[in-house]
């Protein structure tokens, strides 16, 4: 049994079942104890009378029998239905039976008269007084007469109240079985239309094993079963995002690995054929190229130890002008030379922060690097450090040609190019934004950036200040 549609049927077949016998269980026999109370009441409240009118009119109880025996009460079996006696397998009863339910009783407990063969219950026997004031009073002239008894024969039915309980019990199987197969189809439909999510996610979960990744699952319910298909397509999405990343990142990788190794292999196989004979300029590009790959091997192997949580970071209580000062050192020779204004700006008292040292001084080179590679000549830098409310925010602004509005979200991924005619910068990796978000994050930080073409570009450090 694997369908989880049986299961769920079934179940609601036996909870349906029970709860239908033991309603109708439950109201046949209430029923039936209900309606027995009350014919018993009206053969009381008869007898009663028809003793009491005997009474008065005797001024005794002789001859008290006959009353018992030719009296019609409601259970009689010709009462209201002629001669035929009743078709309860309790009740011998003819006219003359003595099988009446009740007996009289003096105020003594003796009963003198009675219905009943019961032990305890006949003629001659003595009631307890606990059971005689269970029992109707009979009165004349405001005197006790007498006590009309109960006894504990069985309520006896004629054919008519008998086939009234057959009738009611007829009934109550039928809306029972009403009831069970209304409560079949509503739950049928309901289970299918709670099965049938589940069924989607099923096959859309076999699509992606299959390798049919991003593929989408149209559920658009909004309980929980809505928000674990939202799950699923994020989920989905979100692998064949990181799918196509991995197989443009293999690409780029092997790109970037290919251009400087061909410049190597041609320069190296020509001057082994003596096609070529090595000179100054010819070894600083074999010499680049070389720089080139062990940046992109530094990079990629940055990159591998911050995925796997294995890059040790040297956690110090820092005072970040300092870096920042010692950034706009570094740097400043270099923004010379092409001409490009660096300039540092940090607010007094800033304070001190638990950072790795080294780690942010690669957040920071990187960025200016960046700054500096993509600036034309008299383009400008800005270092700027100060507190934000709990925060510590370092900004690198320059006045380069800016970052259109498609890239922006997407500068911080490896190997994106905004501009994918331009190919990776002399020295660079290409994975210098991706590892700078990925070494702030990993120190409790965020990087953020804003930019406009041809506006400046304000890359955003925070780092909480504890």
């Amino acid at each position: 049994m694997r369908s989880i549609s049986v299961k769920i049927t079934l179940v609601l077949v036996v909870v349906s079942l029970a709860g239908s016998l033991f309603t109708a269980f439950y109201i046949q026999n209430h029923t039936k104890n209900a309606f027995d109370n009350f014919i018993k009441n009206q053969d009381q409240q008869v007898l009663a009378e028809t003793l009491t009118d005997y009474y008065q009119e005797n001024q005794s109880w002789d001859g008290v029998d006959e009353v018992f025996k030719g009296v019609e009460l409601y259970s009689s079996s010709n009462y209201g239905a002629g001669e035929s006696g009743g078709n309860n397998p309790n009740r011998p009863f003819d006219r003359s039976s003595p099988s009446i339910p009740f007996v009289l009783a003096l105020d003594s407990g003796l009963i003198i008269a009675g219905g009943t063969s019961h032990a305890g219950y006949q003629t001659g026997d003595t009631l307890p007084e606990k059971e005689l004031m269970n029992g109707q009073k009979l009165e004349n002239e405001g005197k006790i007469i007498g006590w009309l008894i109960t006894g504990p024969t069985p309520q006896l039915r004629n054919n008519i109240q008998q086939s009234f309980l057959n009738t009611v019990q007829q009934g109550l199987i039928t809306s029972s079985l009403v009831t069970l197969l209304i409560a079949l189809i509503l739950g049928g439909i309901l289970i299918l239309s709670f099965t049938r999510p589940i069924r989607k996610l099923a096959e859309a979960t076999s699509e992606v094993a299959g390798g049919k990744l991003g593929y989408q699952v149209d559920i658009t319910s909004k309980d929980e079963l809505g928000k674990l298909a939202t799950s699923f397509n994020s989920m989905s999405a979100d692998l064949d995002k990181a799918d196509k990343t991995r197989k443009q990142m293999t690409a780029d990788i092997a790109h970037d690995l290919r251009t400087p190794l061909s410049v190597l292999h041609g320069y190296t196989e020509a001057m082994s054929e003596g096609k070529l004979s090595g000179n100054p300029d010819m070894y600083r590009v074999m010499h680049q190229q070389a720089q080139h790959l062990n940046y992109l091997i530094d990079d990629l192997r940055t990159l591998s130890l911050l995925d796997s949580g294995e890059l040790n970071f040297q956690i110090q209580n820092i005072n970040p002008s300092f870096i920042l000062q010692q950034t706009t050192d570094a740097f400043l020779s270099l923004a010379r030379e092409k001409e490009i204004e660096l300039t540092l700006s940090i607010e007094q008292d800033i304070p001190r922060v638990n950072l790795d040292p080294d780690r942010l001084t690669q957040v920071l080179g990187n960025l200016v690097n960046n700054s500096i590679h993509i600036l034309s000549t008299g383009g400008k830098i800005k270092l700027t450090g100060g507190l934000d409310e709990d925060s510590l925010v370092i900004q690198v602004i320059d006045d380069g040609p800016g970052i259109q509005a498609e890239d922006l979200p997407q500068i911080f991924d490896r190997f994106y190019r905004a501009d994918k005619s331009r190919q990776t910068d002399e020295g660079s990796s290409g994975l210098g934004l991706a590892i700078t978000k990925n070494l702030v994050e990993a120190q409790g930080g965020t990087i953020t950036a804003e930019s406009e073409p041809g506006k400046e570009t304000t890359f955003t450090i925070s780092f909480p200040v504890e």
